[in-house]
């Protein structure tokens, strides 16, 4: 009722009201209401936290579990309240931030900590602008605990839920869902899967379900990237995908082949069949494929082994193996793998052009065919 007033803390009035009704009327013994009660009075003292072997390895995985929430929990949330708030964000900042805040904590024996897809809609619904919020927040608690431990004891603990149920309601991106429905449909279902992960399972368990399904979601986009045949199209600069553009020309003994991926493990396979397959589909006979490889950003052992392999495959056949627009770290792993030398220097064209120039000089075009 009160969100029109900006300058009424309507929250705060909520919650003293609240106080006051259960403290006046005894709701706690008479009607069972749970209250918060009161607080332990003091700050927390220093003191080192001491593990002993027998307890290590509940700490590890707690602490990788805990480490693993307010990664998440941080990561989405200030990406959230950017975007809302058209503002930047850096998450090596956020990271830094919050691991000194956790290791005060636990020099003082306080509870892990992260940001708060509770806290920071109540801060944001109250009026809060910036991150000093947080500091008067956190002063305000210190002054509560000190001098008035008391103050609070008859706050129900359904005010405090219902505080933070009606201001995390407006983090639901119920129209980006009805966007990402429309536009890519499986990345809804994705996004409800992991939704239902943590709402069944619990937190930790569904933010394990959402990296395992991003890593297999990552695994498949590499491992069936897309790939091309290119050809030379009148009225449109560079070499294109002949699938999109039928019209387009070859070059009779040429084959000029794009892989859109990096080469690793999970599609090595794969672009050694097709490779074999682009050239066995060439309405010519080849003589040479040159592989353009400017959207190849890594390369692993596998499939630098997969090459040597492709490469002596490919000379048997008769077939020259050239590569065009490969990035110089690209090259040095080559060169780590001890590739570059088989290949040879002059394997490796700066650009397309470059790399089909030097193929018409060296050999002889049938251009009838």
């Amino acid at each position: 009722m009160l969100k029109p007033y900006k300058r009424i803390p309507g929250l705060l009035l909520a919650v003293i009201a609240a106080t006051i009704v259960v403290g006046i009327l005894s709701l706690e013994a008479t009607a069972g209401v749970k209250v918060l009660g009161p607080l332990p009075q003091g700050l927390p003292s220093f003191a080192l936290p001491m593990i002993s072997f027998a307890h290590l390895d509940d700490v590890i995985i707690g602490g990788c579990a805990v480490a693993m929430v307010a990664f998440a929990d941080t990561s989405v949330l200030s990406r959230t309240y950017a975007a809302k708030t058209r503002t930047s964000v850096y998450p090596n900042q956020e990271m830094i931030g919050l691991g000194a805040a956790n290791l005060a904590a636990g020099l003082f024996r306080g509870f892990p900590i992260s940001s708060s897809s509770s806290r920071t809609p109540v801060a944001e619904a109250a009026g809060a602008k910036t991150q000093f919020t947080g500091v008067v927040g956190a002063i305000a608690v210190a002054l509560l605990l000190m001098f008035a431990p008391n103050l609070l004891k008859d706050l129900p603990s359904s005010a405090l839920a219902a505080v933070v149920i009606a201001a995390a309601i407006g983090l639901f991106e119920f129209a980006d869902l009805r966007r990402i429905f429309r536009i890519q449909q499986w990345e809804f279902w994705l996004s409800i899967v992991c939704f239902l992960g943590v709402a069944v399972f619990g937190v930790i368990h569904g933010i394990g379900i959402a990296i395992a399904i991003a890593v297999i979601e990552f695994l498949w986009d590499g491992w069936r990237p897309h790939f091309a045949v290119l050809g030379r199209v009148d009225g449109v600069r560079g070499y294109h995908d002949i699938k999109r553009y039928p019209v387009a020309r070859r070059i009779p003994g040429l084959v000029l082949f794009r892989w859109d991926a990096p080469l690793f493990f999970a599609n090595a396979e794969l672009f050694h069949q097709r490779v074999l397959h682009a050239i066995a589909q060439s309405p010519t006979p080849v003589r040479r494929i040159i592989v353009t490889a400017e959207p190849v950003t890594s390369i692993d052992v596998t499939s630098a082994d997969m090459l040597a392999e492709l490469e002596h495959t490919l000379t048997e056949s008769g077939v020259e193996l050239r590569f065009a627009e490969m990035k110089d770290p690209v090259k040095d792993k080559l060169k780590r793998f001890e590739l570059l030398d088989r290949f040879g220097a002059a394997d490796f064209y700066p650009t397309i052009g470059s790399a089909v120039d030097a193929y018409l000089e060296e050999h002889v075009v049938d251009w009838k065919h």
